[in-house]
């Protein structure tokens, strides 16, 4: 079992942890998904550093952690959730890849012994969003999307990169837009969570920019 935080339940991620949690994380995951991994974690280390949020070893903590479920199967994911008696949305019972978020919160849990509530709601969050996040919660969510290893799949990374370093509000409005725009295009199933946050987002940065 592998602790993370010390007697004043304050994150201590040295070098030797960080690869300690890397290495028993990568076996779990393709390996492109481990390189995603890492460069979320880098990422979010960057923007918590940016905008001065005070602990930025939970915030690479939870990008290491957010695609922990990630490797699972769809009953695997929807086992867990049950199991862990954590509500499970009509969309996610018939997409149940959303739940790699939910999931990986409780392996972060129970596996990693991670009890910090800040770093479990980020992971859950990190795919659908959330109206009125936190800002470790929006680090993670924006870091998710603009790490630099997606740059072959994302057109336009570097302006969403830049916005996201700007104005961190913005910039998760604009990737919500992006993401709605891709599933509807797509027809892939969208878990209403999303339209919800895209819309609290759109009217907090309205009031926001009109005082």
């Amino acid at each position: 079992m592998i602790h993370v935080i010390d007697e004043k339940r304050c994150l201590k991620m040295n070098v030797d942890l960080f690869t300690q949690l890397c290495d028993t994380l990568k076996p779990r995951m393709s390996h492109s998904r481990y390189i995603h991994t890492l460069g979320v974690a880098y990422t979010a280390g960057a923007l918590a550093m940016n905008y001065h949020y005070d602990n930025v070893d939970r915030a690479m903590l939870a990008g290491l952690m957010h695609d922990s479920a990630k490797g699972l199967s769809d009953d695997e994911k929807i086992a867990m959730c049950m199991d862990a008696g954590v509500m499970i949305s009509d969309a996610e019972y018939r997409n149940p890849g959303l739940l790699h978020a939910k999931a990986g919160a409780i392996i972060a849990e129970e596996e990693y012994w991670i009890h910090d509530e800040e770093i479990l709601n980020a992971i859950r969050s990190h795919t659908t969003g959330l109206p009125n996040m936190s800002m470790l919660q929006k680090i993670i969510f924006v870091a998710d999307f603009i790490e630099p290893n997606r740059d072959d799949i994302i057109p336009y990374l570097d302006r969403i990169q830049e916005l996201a370093f700007k104005d961190i509000d913005l910039c998760v409005l604009e990737i919500l837009e992006r993401s709605l725009k891709y599933l509807e295009k797509k027809g892939k199933e969208i878990d209403p969570i999303t339209r919800y946050t895209r819309d609290w987002y759109k009217k907090y940065i309205d009031e926001r920019d009109s005082k």
